[in-house]
C-alpha cells in the first residue's frame, strides 16, 4: 500500500463514519483489529469493534468536520486530526448524565495498516473538556 491508497482507505473510513455507515467502516478493518479506546482499554477483533460502534451509535450522535489525512512513504501508518460534533444522547458508564448535549472538540486518530485494511486504530481527544462542555 503506498501513501495515497493508506489516505484513501481512511477517508473512506470517516466517510463511512460520517454516514452512520457501520457496515462499511468494519469493511475497512482488519478481522484482528486492534483498537484503543481513548482513556480506555485495548480491544481486539471485529467483533469487539462492532460491539463498540453499537454502543457508541445508542450513547451519541457525532460527525467529524475538518478532517486532516496523513500517511507514511511506505502507507503502513497513517494518522487523522479532526473536530468531533455530537450529541450526547445517553448516558454513557461513569461519565455524567447524558440530556442530549451538544459538544464540539478536536480528536485525533493514529493507525496501522496492512493488506489493505486498518489493523490498529488508536484514538485520543480530550475527555476532560468534553466533560466540561456537556456538564455547562
Amino acid at each position: 500500500m503506498d501513501r495515497a491508497s493508506a489516505c484513501d482507505l481512511i477517508a473512506r473510513y470517516y466517510a463511512c463514519f460520517n454516514a452512520g455507515d457501520s457496515e462499511g467502516m468494519l469493511a475497512c478493518l482488519s478481522q484482528d483489529i486492534m483498537h484503543d479506546i481513548n482513556q480506555g482499554d485495548r480491544q481486539e477483533g471485529i467483533r469487539a469493534f462492532r460491539a463498540f460502534l453499537d454502543r457508541m451509535n445508542e450513547r451519541y450522535r457525532e460527525t467529524l468536520r475538518d478532517i486532516s489525512i496523513l500517511a507514511s512513504d511506505d502507507g503502513r501508518h497513517a494518522s487523522a486530526e479532526f473536530i468531533v460534533d455530537g450529541a450526547y444522547l445517553r448516558t454513557d458508564d461513569g461519565l455524567p448524565d447524558a440530556r442530549g448535549q451538544l459538544y464540539s472538540l478536536p480528536a485525533g486518530a493514529f493507525f496501522t495498516l496492512d493488506r489493505g485494511r486498518i489493523s490498529r486504530v488508536t484514538v485520543y481527544y480530550n475527555l476532560a473538556e468534553w466533560i466540561r462542555q456537556i456538564e455547562r
